[in-house]
């Protein structure tokens, strides 16, 4: 017997309990306790001088062998949508996309999995970018690093 739920939210947390009559026993039950825990999301700010490189830690508390394994994307956000900028599959190189918000840039994938972006730019500056690493289909961690560009 399985109980299979779907477009899981938060208030579907709390105890479960399966019952039922077999005979000559009785009534048989089993109760489990289902605990939703929200979408795992860290945001950073990260501050970088105009024309220099930004690099920006995918999620900086995981060591960067434990995301080799799994596939990653970076987006940036702006205009009230994200831009994919590249993907990253396990044992694969990286896939570019071509990014119309960071038009004039060089964007690639660095040590630890890092996004490098040259040089920075003015309109850099409040851009959000986005490291999604999926460790199952339902379990995708993301970090965002807000950007801050400072002149000389």
């Amino acid at each position: 017997w399985a109980l299979h739920l779907k477009n899981i939210t938060i208030s579907l947390s709390g105890q479960y309990e399966c019952s039922f009559v077999t005979y000559p026993y009785g009534t048989k039950a089993a109760k489990i306790q289902l605990i939703i825990e929200p979408e795992e999301e860290q945001y950073y700010v990260k501050e970088v001088q105009l024309n220099q490189t930004l690099e920006i830690p995918c999620l900086e508390d995981t060591a960067s062998e434990d995301l080799s394994n799994y596939p990653l994307k970076w987006l940036v956000g702006g205009n009230g949508g994200k831009e994919e900028l590249l993907t990253k599959e396990p044992s694969c190189p990286a896939v570019y996309r071509n990014s119309s918000a960071l038009s004039g840039q060089k964007v690639q994938l660095g040590l630890n999995n890092t996004l490098q972006i040259f040089p920075t730019k003015i309109m850099d500056d409040g851009r959000v970018f986005s490291c999604h690493v999926e460790y199952h289909p339902e379990r995708i961690q993301k970090s965002s690093t807000t950007v801050r560009v400072f002149g000389k």
